[in-house]
């Protein structure tokens, strides 16, 4: 396993004996949103995190499904204190920016909105999203001036605290069964509008609605979801001009999956082939050793 990065000394991000301070943090991942094209993959985990953080990623994201499944719920079902909670662990666990995958903003109301995202950024996160679905099955979108409505109070409370947190705005579309095209890029637009710094529509997926995503929200940068074995790397969604591509809850869906199959012919054939593929033990209590010592 490799060693993990030390915090970067660069004009971006001064290194003190405690690793980069909130506000390098907020730096570093503003300016990684000018230019280029960066993975910001989803650990779930401080030891997730701080293996992700040893390959050299330059920002990280929570998973809220990821973290719901090691909490034993649902995605979803994980409470506001719960998220907090989760956000100080992993801010306090790598030297890396954090964006918050922050769900609704765990409240309705633009009010509860404003002051949930008090709350994470007094974590220390560098950015967090905001997303426009309800939870309810019958009306899975807020209505758009009402998500506008909840978007501006997110930048307002960002603004209030400094204005240094990235906010994104999200627009789950695709996710909820309403996968279209217009809808999504007039939701997008408009949360652009409302002061999102970055946009984001999960489930997007070709590369003509890839491409006419990152058109209609230019300058801004574009968030792209790929969650699944997918036939186009990195250099190929940036080159349709996708500024930064996260993974979800596709790391911890990967670990799941190779624990269920081994689990699963333990109790039905009892057959232990399920481990062959396991990371050996004594390289990870290495690793892990390692980070200790730094």
């Amino acid at each position: 396993m490799p060693r993990r990065r030390k915090p970067s000394g660069s004009s971006t991000v001064t290194a003190t004996s405690n690793g980069p301070s909130v506000s390098d943090k907020r730096r570093t991942f503003h300016e990684l949103h000018k230019s280029g094209c960066f993975v910001i993959p989803n650990p779930w985990d401080i030891g997730s995190a701080r293996y992700l953080e040893s390959l050299n990623f330059k920002a990280l994201a929570t998973t809220s499904s990821g973290f719901a499944w090691s909490q034993g719920l649902p995605d979803g079902g994980i409470t506001r204190d719960m998220a907090i909670a989760h956000l100080q662990q992993l801010v306090a666990a790598t030297s890396l920016p954090l964006n918050a995958d922050f769900q609704s903003g765990f409240a309705h109301d633009a009010k509860g909105v404003a002051e949930s995202v008090t709350l994470a950024i007094e974590t220390g996160v560098a950015g967090l999203s905001i997303e426009d679905s309800t939870g309810d099955a019958n009306h899975p979108l807020y209505e758009l001036d009402t998500a506008v409505e909840r978007l501006r109070a997110a930048r307002r409370a960002i603004d209030d605290a400094g204005g240094d947190t990235l906010l994104v705005g999200r627009a789950e579309c695709y996710l909820v069964g309403k996968p279209n095209l217009e809808e999504t890029i007039a939701r997008l637009k408009a949360y652009s509008h409302a002061g999102a710094d970055c946009l984001y529509a999960p489930g997007v997926s070709t590369p003509e609605q890839i491409s006419a995503m990152v058109s209609a929200v230019a300058p801004k940068p574009f968030n792209l979801l790929i969650g699944a074995a997918a036939h186009q790397s990195v250099k190929d969604v940036a080159a349709r001009g996708v500024r930064r591509i996260s993974v979800g809850g596709a790391l911890a869906r990967s670990a799941w999956g190779a624990f269920t199959r081994a689990a699963i012919l333990m109790a039905e054939q009892g057959s232990f082939d399920g481990f062959a593929d396991a990371a050996p033990g004594r390289a990870i209590n290495a690793f892990f050793m390692d980070q200790k010592a730094t």
